[in-house]
């Protein structure tokens, strides 16, 4: 079974098999959507809640506002059909309250903004392993739709 790797600000989709994979959330979110009657999957890596809170908006694959309507759009040019279902991943706080501001902390941003857009697409969330205060790496396998996260800190779970 062949691995993509979704770096950060970046989405895939992959039909029938193969596994995607993001290593290293901390942070990020992965949103992982799966068309289970076609076996069609993607995951887009977010960075950022939306345009907003960044210097450069060039790639739209960096906020979760533009990278789940986008990652909609890819699984359907591979055939999906909706409904889909949603998984998210990551949104840790790594460094505690140091560097929370009032607008709370990135992850929690992350996780707020990704669930936001999956309600707009209309995509329900059927499991999730997010916040903390530890970083995940977490493997798709399209072909089951069964979702491995691992902790940095060892551990982990099927989702």
């Amino acid at each position: 079974m062949s691995d993509h790797h979704v770096r950060i600000a970046h989405l895939a989709v992959a039909r029938g098999q193969g596994r995607l994979v993001a290593v290293g959330l901390g942070s990020c979110v992965a949103v992982i959507l799966y068309d289970r009657a076609r076996r069609v999957g993607g995951m887009a890596h977010i960075l950022l809640p939306d345009p907003s809170a960044a210097r450069d908006a060039t790639n739209p694959a960096r906020f979760a506002s533009s990278a789940v309507p986008m990652l909609v759009a890819a699984m359907k040019e591979q055939g999906a059909v909706a409904p889909f279902e949603a998984k998210l991943v990551g949104g840790a706080a790594l460094f505690g309250s140091m560097l929370a501001s009032s607008a709370g902390q990135m992850g929690e941003r992350n996780i707020a903004a990704s669930r936001a857009a999956l309600v707009a697409a209309g995509v329900p969330i059927v499991a999730m392993d997010t916040g903390g205060t530890s970083g995940r790496s977490v493997s798709f396998d399209v072909s089951t739709g069964a979702v491995d996260v691992r902790g940095v800190r060892g551990g982990g779970r099927v989702l």
